[in-house]
């Protein structure tokens, strides 16, 4: 099957599944699956705006464009979602933890990357001196909001050294009910011809 013809069919799919929402007899179902598909529209349409804005913007070779669009906070975590990103998980939480350094350092903090298995992620944390448990948490809360925007796709996170957590983090796969697709080896010459 061509991928236009099969393209074709997934979009007739799709366009019957948005129609069989409207026929759904429970209002609040409805209007829950409604606004999901409408939110996800939105999302996608403002990444692959973004997309473009940096395309246009980009003098770069295909390569180091793709690097950008991984880089970006908004369409890197959906080429994440895709299995799609240039990077794969370790790359992606090494330098996150490298670019929150400075501001870890000004809470006293420090961490260390302690291993990237199978989706699960164990950093190691270490404040300086006595501090209140408050700066503990601010050191968690801040590690952690960078890994998951780093890397919405870890199974887990394990932040060794630090008080426990108070809050969930609820990995994406488990969202969707399956693991996400692994990262394909990206052929940078393949995906962007004509710009070396």
């Amino acid at each position: 099957m061509s991928e236009e013809r099969e393209f074709q069919q997934q979009l007739q799919e799709i366009v019957g599944l948005v129609h069989d929402l409207e026929t759904i007899a429970d209002p609040a179902s409805r209007d829950s699956a409604q606004k999901l598909v409408q939110l996800l529209m939105d999302l996608h349409a403002k990444a692959f705006e973004r997309s473009l804005e940096i395309i246009f913007g980009s003098a770069r070779a295909g390569s180091q464009l793709i690097d950008e669009l991984g880089e970006d906070p908004l369409v890197g975590s959906l080429l994440v979602l895709y299995g799609l990103h240039p990077e794969d998980l370790r790359t992606r939480v090494e330098r996150k933890l490298e670019q929150t350094r400075a501001k870890l350092h000004k809470m006293g903090a420090e961490v260390t990357l302690l291993a990237v298995e199978e989706g699960n992620v164990r950093v190691y944390a270490k404040v300086e001196g006595h501090v209140c448990g408050s700066t503990k948490q601010s050191v968690r809360a801040a590690v952690e909001a960078a890994l998951y925007e780093a890397a919405p796709d870890l199974t887990s996170l394990s932040l060794e050294g630090l008080d426990p957590p108070t809050g969930g983090f609820v990995a994406v796969s488990q969202l969707s009910g399956s693991a996400l697709p692994a990262s394909p080896s990206f052929d940078r010459g393949a995906a962007v011809s004509g710009d070396d």
